[in-house]
């Protein structure tokens, strides 16, 4: 550029030069025509002439001028090349972010991420603001943007410091003190646990309960003549209660095995033995039912040795008593086997320190609130101390025994009950004590945002399950239109939608009715999670689709009535009430309220409702049989029509009823008679042994000898599910 401005220097210079010597010329002309005509024109010396450098000054004037535009044309370009030279905006990106998350990133409008996946096999209509993108579509929109890609590690808010409560360090042996241990009675339903520990306990636990059955654990603390003390847990031995049995073992020292004399190992008692197996507690064998005549001890324990529990008597470490629980005979012997093995195992533990235990059944109780049972395993609880269990955390209020006596202190191994939690915990629940309440509310809240955290990682991976499969659908959807015309494309679609139009209401209502919402209430924590457990098996989505809506303890109220309402749902109910009110509510809003005691009975209930629901099927009833003796046709009008000539071989054939013709065991034609006779005359009914003609209203049918006629009536019978709960 400085090379221009310099040639057009010369180039002004040079002109001015050569005007300079053209006016030196003319001044010398001049001069002489001045000296000619001075005396002629005395006016022409007066005349006024333009120097040269007056021509030289707007010469400069635009030189300048010129140099300045340049300069400024010049410094543009230089910024231009710097700009352009300038590095590219980074972008600090994940995995996983969202449209509106990217659009923030690059300082941009969500609208320029749309814009940039244009034309590309993402969906732009399915897309949100709130949608997460894959690795390829966010390189594609910072690519376009023209901008720098930079991978986060991991986006966090902020990292939280870990702010959960956790177990002490093992105490020193010399503080450890001996302690009650904890038996968990194990066994089959029905063979005799809960009559068992009555008769140690002196009380009529198994009088009490539903159906005879177990279907909580009970704690409770016995105290031998001998003046040892055992901590008893009766766990339920009905199917439906394995996670009680895993529960109840995993918080045990011994396990008192029970196993009815007269009916063997069962299914239950397996499940039992794999539990005590798994939380590596010993046995304790008591054989019961000994006073029956069909008892046989002999045969129990040969069948235990298939699942690795060898007696005494068979050179084994298992303590093998023969009880019976009915009488009573033989129970100090059992408890002095417990208190025997609790000896060996030198049971002991720290009561001092912060309070450490397991919640073993957790209900709400009207009046007192969330109530816990738990076994304490560390440290002594007193009335005031802040506990911490699961989500949940609570300022003891109020301590009682098994018999509902308000106690002061719980030591190792002691069950007791408590009241003061803020919400239920779950049972099975690590209970720990902390510090203050501030505390307990700090270690809540972590818990809390660690599930939450949790389930965010567990909800992005389903998105991209999602995400792929959508793709997938859409990547073949492309390909299946890929060769036709947009016109084509356009009509199809069309059409698809016409399909997909709303449903009818009888569409709807047969939609609907192949679903079945249900609310579950129960008593305890425990009796929910048991029920849940079972319904965890469903496996006739094909036939009606399962739908809990909301689970809960304690008695049904006007909130679950509400759901149900909605969800046009059933509500059920194990060992809870539902009081007038709220029966009269569900009656008027038409929600059907099923109330039981026995779980089984609830399970029965809940397939019938499920059977309710499937569409009925259609039966077959045969009311008799003829064979085809002879074929002939008859002349009606201006028509031949084939007669088939017949013998009633089994039950009537009735004109009104339903027809199929069968040719070597197949069904050729079903439908309905235009005619029936014997002899000459039409009858509506013949009977077995007799004689008949008859035609179809199907004459292209051709009858041949042999064939048989059966007639049958069609009946619609009700569906039941092919669930099945395993009890």
């Amino acid at each position: 550029m400085n090379q221009k401005i310099l040639k057009v220097e010369n180039l002004l210079r040079f002109h001015t030069i050569c005007r300079q010597l053209h006016s030196l010329g003319q001044r010398k002309t001049l001069s002489q025509w001045r000296h000619v005509f001075s005396s002629a024109c005395p006016m022409w010396t007066a005349q006024p002439y333009t120097r040269p450098w007056q021509t030289d000054a707007l010469f400069g004037a635009a030189l300048s001028q010129y140099r300045l535009l340049v300069t400024k044309k010049e410094e543009r370009s230089r910024k231009s090349q710097l700009s352009s030279t300038k590095p590219k905006k980074e972008v600090e990106v994940w995995i996983g972010m969202t449209v509106e998350e990217l659009a923030s990133a690059m300082e941009k409008d969500i609208d320029c991420v749309y814009e940039a996946l244009m034309n590309t096999t993402i969906n732009i209509d399915s897309l949100e603001a709130d949608s997460h993108l894959d690795e390829v579509w966010i390189k594609e929109v910072i690519k376009k943007a023209g901008m720098k890609l930079k991978w986060s590690k991991l986006k966090q808010d902020k990292v939280r410091e870990n702010k959960d409560a956790v177990r002490r360090p093992q105490a020193d042996p010399a503080l450890l003190t001996p302690r009650s241990p904890v038996v968990t009675i194990m066994g089959h339903v029905d063979h005799g646990k809960t009559t068992l520990l009555d008769k140690l306990r002196k009380t009529q636990v198994a009088a009490m309960e539903a159906g005879g059955i177990t279907q909580h654990i009970g704690a409770f603390l016995v105290s031998l003549p001998s003046g040892e003390k055992i901590t008893f847990l009766d766990t339920p031995g009905h199917a439906a209660f394995s996670a009680m049995r895993a529960r109840g073992a995993q918080v045990t020292d011994i396990v008192i095995l029970v196993v009815a004399a007269d009916d063997g190992v069962m299914k239950q008692t397996v499940e039992s033995i794999q539990h005590a197996k798994d939380a590596q507690v010993p046995i304790v064998l008591a054989i019961n039912k000994c006073d029956k005549a069909e008892a046989d001890p002999e045969k129990v324990k040969k069948e235990l040795l298939a699942y690795d529990v060898v007696c005494e008597d068979y050179g084994g470490d298992v303590q093998a008593v023969h009880v019976s629980a009915l009488t009573g005979d033989n129970l100090m012997a059992l408890a002095e086997a417990t208190i025997t093995l609790a000896e060996m195992l030198e049971l002991k533990a720290d009561p001092t320190g912060l309070v450490e235990g397991t919640v073993i059944e957790s209900f709400t109780d009207k009046g007192r609130g969330p109530v816990t049972t738990a076994i304490i395993q560390r440290g002594t609880l007193r009335k005031g101390s802040i506990l911490v269990a699961g989500k949940s955390w609570a300022k003891v209020r109020l301590m009682f025994d098994e018999n509902g006596k308000t106690i002061n202190e719980a030591c190792p191994s002691m069950p007791v009950g408590i009241i003061g939690w803020r919400d239920l915990p779950s049972a099975g629940d690590e209970i720990l004590e902390v510090e203050s309440e501030p505390r307990a509310r700090e270690v809540v809240d972590w818990r809390k945002y660690e599930q939450e955290q949790e389930k965010n990682k567990e909800d992005l991976k389903m998105i991209e399950e999602k995400r792929k499969e959508h793709q997938e659908a859409h990547r073949k959807a492309r390909e299946k239109y890929g060769t036709l015309h947009w016109k084509e494309i356009s009509f199809i679609k069309y059409q698809e939608k016409k399909k997909q139009k709303l449903l009818k209401p009888k569409e709807k209502a047969e939609r609907d009715s192949n679903v079945l919402p249900i609310i579950i209430k129960g008593d305890v924590d425990g009796s929910v999670e048991a029920i849940l457990n079972i319904m965890d098996t469903y496996d006739a989505s094909h036939e009606c689709e399962l739908e809990l809506v909301h689970f809960g303890v304690g008695d049904i109220s006007e909130n679950d009535v509400n759901l149900a309402e909605t969800f046009h749902g059933v509500i059920y109910g194990f060992n809870v009430n539902a009081g007038n009110v709220i029966q009269q509510s569900a009656a008027k809003k038409g929600v059907k309220i099923k109330l039981h005691k026995i779980i089984y009975r609830l399970i029965e209930d809940l397939q019938g409702e499920l059977s309710s629901r499937l569409p009925c099927t259609v039966e077959e009833h045969v009311v008799g049989e003829a064979s085809i003796l002879a074929t002939f046709s008859v002349t009606e009008g201006k028509k031949k029509v084939p007669v088939a000539g017949c013998r009633v071989q089994k039950g009537q054939l009735e004109k009104p009823k339903k027809f199929k013709l069968i040719r070597n065991g197949h069904v050729i034609w079903k439908g309905s008679l235009t005619s029936l006779k014997h002899h000459k005359d039409d009858i509506s009914i013949i009977k077995t042994g007799m004689d008949c003609g008859l035609s179809l209203d199907d004459e292209k049918i051709e009858f041949i000898v042999g064939d048989e006629i059966v007639c049958y009536e069609e009946k619609e019978v009700l569906a039941k599910t092919s669930w099945d709960p395993g009890f």
